[in-house]
This record gives C-alpha cells, sequence and structure tokens, in this order.
C-alpha cells in the first residue's frame, strides 16, 4: 500500500515537472517586430528591418502596411526594393512642419505598404522589410509601429497594441523600435574625414618609410655583392700571378 502511494506520488511529480518543461520549451508566439541594423540612436539616422513571420499553415502572407508614428514623424523614410513585392509610400500633411538640414518640410511618410507580386510569405518562412529613417526623434526612447498583416485567405491580423512598461505583453503588440542615446556620429562626419585623412597620411608616411628602408637595403645588398665580386675577381687574379711566379 504504502508502495503504491508512493509510486502515485512519483508519478504526479513526473508529470508536473514534464508539464512545466513544455511549458517552457513552447515557442514564443511570433508577431511582427523590427529591429535596427546595427544601432538607432536619437537624433541620428538607422536602417531598420521589419520581420514577418507567417504564423499560418494553410495561407501565405500577401501584404504589410506599417504605420509610421504621428507622434513622431520622420523627415525622411526611403525602402529598400524587396524582389517579389511592390511598394508603396504614403505621404500626408504635417499640422506643424519639420526642419531638416535648414528647410522646412511640411509633410512626411505616414504609412508603407508592401503588396506581394507572386505567392508571398508561405507557411514556415518569414521575410524581413528593410527602411532608412531619420532623423530620429531625440525627445523619447522609442518609436511604435502599427502594423496589419494580410494573408492570402483575405484573414487580417492587426499588430496595434502599445506595450506597456510593466505589463505583460498584449496578444497583438505593435513592433517597438527602441532608441539608443545619442551620439555625435551625425554631427562629426567632418572630423572623422579628417581623423581618415589624417590616418591617410600617416598610412602613406609609414609607406614611404617602408619603401625608403627597402631601397636602402636592396641599395647596401647590391654595394656589397660588387664589391664582394671585385674581391673575388682580385683573389683569383692574385693566385694566378702567384702561380706563375712559382713556375718561374
Amino acid at each position: 500500500m504504502q508502495i503504491s502511494r508512493t509510486a502515485s506520488r512519483v508519478t504526479a511529480a513526473v508529470a508536473v515537472a514534464g508539464a512545466t518543461v513544455l511549458a517552457v520549451s513552447v515557442p514564443a508566439f511570433a508577431h511582427v517586430s523590427v529591429q535596427p541594423e546595427g544601432t538607432a540612436a536619437k537624433g541620428g539616422y538607422a536602417t531598420v528591418d521589419f520581420k514577418v513571420p507567417n504564423e499560418r499553415d494553410n495561407a501565405s502572407t500577401t501584404k504589410l502596411e506599417v504605420n509610421l508614428p504621428a507622434d513622431h514623424p520622420l523627415a525622411s523614410v526611403m525602402p529598400q526594393p524587396v524582389p517579389g513585392w511592390s511598394v508603396k509610400v504614403t505621404k500626408s500633411k504635417l499640422d506643424k512642419p519639420l526642419t531638416m538640414h535648414g528647410e522646412k518640410i511640411g509633410e512626411a511618410v505616414t504609412k508603407v505598404t508592401w503588396t506581394a507580386d507572386g505567392k508571398g510569405i508561405e507557411p514556415g518562412y518569414f521575410q524581413k522589410f528593410p527602411l532608412s529613417l531619420g532623423a530620429l526623434p531625440e525627445d523619447t526612447d522609442q518609436l511604435v509601429f502599427k502594423a496589419v498583416q494580410t494573408y492570402s485567405n483575405k484573414e487580417v491580423v492587426r499588430w496595434i497594441e502599445v506595450p506597456q512598461e510593466g505589463q505583460d505583453e498584449p496578444e497583438n503588440p505593435a513592433p517597438t523600435l527602441a532608441l539608443s542615446a545619442a551620439t555625435d556620429d551625425h554631427h562629426g562626419t567632418a572630423a572623422a574625414a579628417g581623423d581618415d585623412a589624417k590616418s591617410g597620411d600617416k598610412e602613406d608616411a609609414h609607406q614611404e618609410a617602408a619603401a625608403d628602408s627597402d631601397g636602402g637595403t636592396d641599395t647596401t645588398a647590391r654595394v656589397l655583392g660588387i664589391v664582394g665580386i671585385v674581391i673575388g675577381v682580385a683573389g683569383v687574379a692574385y693566385g694566378v700571378l702567384a702561380g706563375r711566379r712559382r713556375t718561374a
């Protein structure tokens, strides 16, 4: 009887442990996300990739709409061509014009739409959609891009729920781009070019010094070679003369 109870407890413990491992090993629900290629620093420019997985087994993703944040409009938005997809950039007038390179901009890109020319993103695959963005705002730590994913069976999934700090991730979270601290990279291009020029001058100087060193080595080698030949000839001549004197 005691053995039976112990076996039951062991079985229950194994079942709980198995369920826990299964829960931990199950991958998180995939969704449309955005990540920078490198860093996305405040005040700078960045290329970001919208990663779109296909979450259906019986349909392909044929369309993606990405809405840019209206509270932080971006003066420059450029899509990179994606093979098999056509892209449409939608602009809208701004309530408050932006200033870029000393010029006022009255409109900005508010939406980018990719539409598949063929099958799109088939089951079991994902696709990246790159955008060049700038200048990134300096008064926020993140940008939220609400996205709409359309499948070949006409199903529409809206990734528009804004994640809230300290709360669980929503069921359909909007792609969120975290911004890193501002750097001087976007302001110090001339200085960087000057540093490159100095580095180039130093490199040229090193190369010239190396060339001079090689040239000096070659000259020394040639002189020593000639001296050796002269000494050799003199030695041979001396030997011949000495032989003749002995014979005489």
